[in-house]
């Protein structure tokens, strides 16, 4: 019988950084299971992230908390939970698929644009800020710009990577902030954002009805222009999942080659 594994991400790597600095870097906090860089396949150089997965929770727990900000090589990393805590066994479907399904990373990543770092965060139906989005959104990288739309419950988040913009939708998709489950996907780029108009699809991204698998809140997907704004108006969103991110056994490797 396979123990339990806890899986970390940690973003924001150096681009010569190995996997065995990485192991070294983890290996004070516990015994460590796993541990692997992301490479293109193609060219075989570091996407600029990676997962350390530990034996014991706890061992995780600490690492994330001791290691995010910290350097190694000529960047500070970035440390979070590879993934949200999937809802309880009987909590019912939401409106844009199964919450109870973990969003994957890497999934997430190829399901937008290389240069989009926009994420769009709907279903907080009052006390929505600006304040809020920084509050909620600074973990996981600098941010650039945010606009919120109070009367329509959503907000836009654009980040200054594509890494940190991924680590927020997987970790926050779900959750709940002021006692609202949000939902969290890509919103849309523009081509040219000077203009401020609404810009066609995303070209080579997922359907809706893929997104809707992966559980995000991609209804919005194909009615949004420049920031996602949605140009049919909101509709009010149905609760869904909850709790912050935290990994459990059972978690789907096999896109990262584990």
């Amino acid at each position: 019988m396979f123990p339990e594994h806890y899986h970390i991400f940690v973003g924001d790597l150096s681009p010569d950084i190995e996997t065995h600095q990485l192991r070294e870097a983890f290996a004070p906090f516990g015994q460590i299971s796993d541990c692997k860089i992301i490479r293109d396949p193609q060219t075989l150089k570091s996407k600029g992230y990676g997962f350390v997965s530990f034996v014991k929770k706890e061992d995780a727990e600490t690492a994330i908390a001791g290691m995010n900000g910290q350097w190694i090589g000529s960047r500070a990393i970035r440390t979070n939970w590879a993934s949200r805590k999937p809802p309880a066994p009987n909590q019912k479907e939401g409106r844009y698929g199964d919450l109870q399904k973990p969003l994957s990373y890497e999934e997430v990543y190829n399901q937008s644009s290389p240069t989009n770092c926009t994420v769009y965060c709907g279903g907080i139906l009052s006390s929505l800020s600006e304040e809020l989005m920084h509050k909620t959104f600074s973990q996981f990288g600098p941010i650039q710009e945010v606009r919120v739309f109070k009367d329509k419950g959503y907000a836009f988040i654009r980040f200054a990577s594509k890494e940190a913009a991924t680590q927020a939708i997987v970790s926050v998709h779900g959750a709940e902030i002021l006692g609202h489950s949000v939902k969290c996907s890509w919103g849309k780029e523009s081509s040219d954002p000077s203009q401020g108009g609404a810009s066609s699809p995303q070209q080579g991204a997922a359907s809706p009805s893929q997104f809707a698998n992966q559980a995000y809140g991609q209804a919005y997907y194909n009615q949004m222009g420049y920031w996602g704004y949605p140009q049919g108006g909101y509709q009010q969103m149905q609760p869904g999942g909850y709790g912050m991110p935290y990994m459990q056994h059972g978690y789907g490797y096999g896109g990262y080659g584990f």
